[in-house]
């Protein structure tokens, strides 16, 4: 059966996924709902819960309106739930007095890193930290919308009260977002749901991959690992207007390709399975730092963090307003689990921070490398707000 669902009943959140997965799994039962910009038009059935106007603690009910839609099948037994901030969907699972919480959050950028987040949910169980080098040996691979994605299936007992506890949590990295899947609940449910998860995972269509160019984060677990950009207050800083972005001189083998939330610029060069993508992006003041951003950008190669004092070692090229640090980093992309090589420019100008990166085939990112080299030169910046 197919039903519409109103935006307020959806909630699905990517930083976040707790699965309450209920008895049964027959086909009959198996939800399919569909949720797309221009379903929001279509007259609605009368939610049986309807939002607050203002959540616990008196925050405001959250306005989820320009949050990313999703399409997914829903297991027998998940209740939907009211959606908090930062969550695009959320659901619960209760059976024989045993609950589970499912969300799903997208979030810009590295959120974080995925060895932040993973050690964030094992001392929500009681787990000791791991080592970045060690994520791999935990993850499974399963797919989310048919793209690979790691999940890490954690049990433990809760901090303090010692009760048996388990987190399924899947990241999904989809272009400049990830996506967080989590079912947090009673150990054995979550055990027993554990196939409707991922069954679940795999049902996820996108009508978009990026999340919201402005988010409040303050809904954030305090335990969250910072995320580059964001002001100290918790929110969002706000992206450049698509009509105030810079002049370049493009090469003329490179097409502009589609903008996600956060991007200023995308462009794609080559075809098939030989291609290589820009990516422009700007932060307000220093962006999180030099070090954490060629580092997040080590990290989506598979190469370990750098120390402070190897900055001092990265070459410096003269750019429009000051001077401008270049990262070449090679390794295995992280998504595709494919070689890659990745070029990236950090360069600080009247109060921001421009990001430039050339990350793709290594064959390609080896020759446009000047190219693109001369096209982070060739910019002429706007006024800074």
């Amino acid at each position: 059966m197919k039903r519409l669902v109103h935006p307020h009943a959806l909630l699905l959140a990517p930083t976040a996924l707790i699965l309450i997965l209920a008895a049964g799994c027959g086909r009959d039962d198996v939800k399919v709902y569909h949720v797309a910009t221009n379903d929001i038009a279509v007259a609605l059935p009368p939610v049986t819960a309807p939002m607050p106007a203002t959540m616990s603690g008196d925050l405001p009910a959250p306005d989820n309106s320009g949050q990313p839609k999703l399409k997914y099948t829903l297991p027998t037994g998940w209740k939907e739930k009211a959606l908090t901030q930062m969550r695009v969907a959320s659901f619960e699972i209760s059976e024989t007095g045993k609950t589970a919480d499912v969300s799903v959050i997208p979030l810009g950028g590295s959120s974080g890193g995925d060895a932040a987040n993973v050690n964030r949910w094992r001392g929500q169980v009681g787990l000791p930290p791991v080592a970045e080098d060690a994520l791999a040996k935990l993850a499974e691979k399963v797919e989310v919308a048919g793209q690979p994605a790691d999940l890490y299936d954690l049990a433990g007992t809760t901090p303090g009260g010692g009760e048996s506890e388990r987190i399924l949590g899947a990241i999904l990295h989809g272009g400049d977002t990830v996506w967080f899947f989590k079912l947090t609940g009673d150990a054995d449910l979550a055990e027993k749901q554990k196939a409707n998860f991922i069954a679940f995972l795999k049902s996820v269509n996108f009508d978009q991959l990026a999340a919201p160019s402005t988010m409040d984060m303050s809904q954030l677990p305090p335990s969250h690992p910072a995320i580059p950009g964001m002001k100290a207050g918790g929110t969002a800083e706000p992206v450049v207007d698509v009509g105030d972005k810079p002049t370049w001189t493009i090469p003329a083998d490179w097409k502009e390709g589609q903008l996600a939330q956060f991007l200023v610029a995308k462009f794609v060069i080559g075809s098939g399975d030989a291609t290589a993508a820009v990516n422009v992006s700007q932060l307000s003041g220093d962006g999180g730092g030099l070090l954490s951003n060629i580092n997040r950008w080590r990290g989506q190669l598979g190469q370990s963090p750098l120390e402070e004092n190897a900055l001092a070692q990265l070459p410096i090229i003269d750019a429009t307003g000051g001077k401008a640090t270049v990262a070449d980093i090679s390794g295995t992309d992280a998504r595709s689990q494919q070689p890659a090589q990745l070029v990236g420019v950090v360069l600080p100008h009247n109060g921001q921070t421009w990001f430039y990166k050339l990350m793709g085939n290594p064959a390609i990112v080896t020759a446009q490398k000047a190219a693109f080299i001369q096209f982070v030169q060739s910019a002429k910046y706007p006024d800074a707000h």
